[in-house]
């Protein structure tokens, strides 16, 4: 017969081992992720050329997915990739469904403050697009002129901050801005690089073909998201990038995605650095 003050003892000793099982799991996840052999990686489901479905093979491809593929690799893990909305990215993370997330995510500071971000492993800029004959060729040049951005965009917002000299408008698709900058309505759009580079890439077809400037409004700095405090999986994931970098394997998922093997033909200029210190 079990003396009542023992199990009571027991039972809380039990509860107490309990509480620091899950606080150590919570506490490092990494040593959860090394014991299993396997991480989760979280990417965008419909963001091309981030992350999104092949239309051919239907399995889900991209810059975010070969990144994944190459940090589980390196820390020599089995990788399950979860294709998420954009809105669910940061509630998957920490809602622990998935153990990181290369989302195209940039670093903004009310984001750190719910999760961490790993190293830079991709810039974006925000760019600016005109008709080639236009004479603009500066964010100065823009002054007095009429700029146009898609209504609600990030663009538009960064657009008012950093043009404060340009009449902004805009209207509610990128590509009525395209149409008004075709028919001279504005004098530039601005979105990002790689939406203005698809519009570029037309024009060059059309006899008013256009540019975009060298400048732009807005640099973002995206690194590899993880829960808050995991701190031991965010080093084992900045070591990975370091070494995915050194080898030239992230400059070769760049060229595949958005550099010379691409149609975008960017060139890499960015370094692998910490998100809130790059330049």
């Amino acid at each position: 017969m079990h003396h009542p003050i023992i199990k009571s003892t027991i039972l809380a000793g039990l509860a107490t081992a309990a509480v620091f099982a899950s606080g150590a799991a919570q506490a490092n996840r990494l040593d959860d992720v090394k014991a299993k052999g396997s991480i989760v990686c979280g990417t965008q489901n419909a963001s091309s050329p981030y992350g999104f479905q092949d239309p051919k093979t239907r399995e889900y491809v991209g810059y975010d997915v070969d990144m994944c593929k190459a940090i589980a690799k390196e820390m020599g893990l089995k990788l399950v990739h979860k294709p998420l909305s954009t809105e669910a990215r940061i509630p998957e993370v920490k809602m622990g469904r998935v153990d990181m997330v290369a989302g195209s995510m940039a670093y903004l500071p009310t984001r750190a403050k719910e999760v961490d971000f790993s190293l830079q492993y991709l810039q974006g800029n925000i760019g600016v697009l005109v008709k080639k004959d236009s004479g603009i060729k500066t964010l100065a040049d823009l002054a007095g002129k009429k700029v146009c951005a898609s209504s609600g965009s990030s663009s538009a917002a960064i657009a008012s901050k950093v043009l404060t000299k340009s009449d902004v408008l805009t209207f509610q698709t990128i590509s009525q801005c395209y149409l008004g900058l075709q028919n001279d309505k504005v004098a530039a759009m601005t979105a990002g690089d790689l939406v203005l580079l698809r519009f570029k890439n037309d024009s060059e077809k059309t006899s008013t073909p256009t540019e975009l400037l060298s400048e732009p409004t807005y640099t973002e700095h995206i690194g590899v998201v993880v829960n808050k405090g995991e701190t031991d999986l965010k080093n084992a994931i900045n070591v990975a990038i370091e070494k995915i970098d050194k080898s030239g394997e992230l400059s070769q998922i760049y060229d595949k995605w958005m550099g010379k093997d691409s149609i975008y033909k960017l060139n890499r200029t960015f370094k692998v650095q910490p998100v809130d210190r790059a330049n």
